[in-house]
């Protein structure tokens, strides 16, 4: 039955989003389950989409991005693939009509992961954010108001500058694996090779002023998305305070973490703030 390949794509997209990323996975099940699914599901197709262009280095990483591309514009016209992580992302596409110019600026920013390493210019720079976070935000968004369009410009900049932030945060904690494994820099008029705290402040600063923007639209969220997303917002901004804290040279040898303890103690503060309606 159609509906058993569903819920085998759906459990796919779910095991993708709990391998890869325990904080997002546990944000996730904080959401109301009639959205939890299609989270899991966005999740998945970017997970998938990331891995090829940052991972797959014994392979011709063109070859496979463009193998994917087809493949999802398959997914997207059929409303169908094997592929169960593009099968079970097709499904929440069209279930919440996500634009597809979403889908196309970030397949356009994770095209650019394929060959460019510097981005020398604040155009280029907000020109690939927007494309690998902040339209992930927007299809988040739009499944969180499921399709209202009024709600949906209503907080459309605060999803995009939320995504935004959780990007430049998980820039600067893997500077190393960036730099040395990918030999990318993605912070414009930054030496990483001699980062200091005045460059580390500047880029802290930035992300300060994209979390006070993202959680404006936090405040506004439906119910069944508004613990979720503040769960995630306050994972990131411990791990931010935590890259704020640490000495640049510890940045640029070591991946910042937040330790699992101090993940449940945050979702423990969280639900309280939200239980006595402080979000």
């Amino acid at each position: 039955m159609k509906a058993t390949f569903d819920e085998v794509s759906y459990q796919c997209s779910k095991l993708v989003t709990e391998s890869y990323s325990t904080s997002f996975a546990l944000a996730t099940k904080m959401l109301g389950s009639s959205i939890r699914a299609d989270i899991y599901n966005i999740y998945g197709f970017v997970r998938f989409a990331d891995e090829i262009v940052d991972t797959f280095h014994d392979y011709d990483k063109e070859v496979l991005f463009q193998k994917f591309e087809k493949e999802l514009d398959d997914a997207i016209r059929d409303r169908i693939s094997l592929n169960p992580i593009l099968n079970s992302f097709q499904h929440t596409f069209h279930k919440y009509d996500i634009p597809r110019h979403l889908v196309d600026s970030f397949m356009k920013s994770m095209r650019m992961d394929l060959h460019k390493t510097i981005y020398n210019t604040d155009a280029e720079y907000k020109a690939y954010i927007y494309g690998s976070a902040d339209v992930v935000g927007l299809m988040c968004l739009q499944v969180f108001v499921k399709g209202d369009e009024e709600k949906y410009e209503k907080l459309k900049l605060s999803a995009m500058s939320l995504g935004s932030a959780f990007q430049k945060v998980n820039f600067l904690r893997d500077l190393k694996a960036d730099f040395e494994g990918l030999n990318r820099t993605y912070f414009p008029n930054t030496n990483l090779m001699e980062l200091d705290e005045h460059s580390k402040k500047r880029i802290v600063d930035e992300i300060k002023v994209d979390f006070a923007r993202g959680y404006e639209g936090i405040e506004q969220l439906p119910t069944d998305a508004k613990f979720g997303v503040y769960t995630a917002y306050k994972y990131y901004s411990k791990l931010l305070l935590k890259l704020q804290n640490t000495p640049p040279l510890e940045i640029k040898n070591a991946r910042i973490r937040v330790p699992n303890y101090q993940k449940f103690g945050l979702l423990a503060k969280s639900y309280v703030n939200y239980k006595l309606n402080l979000v």
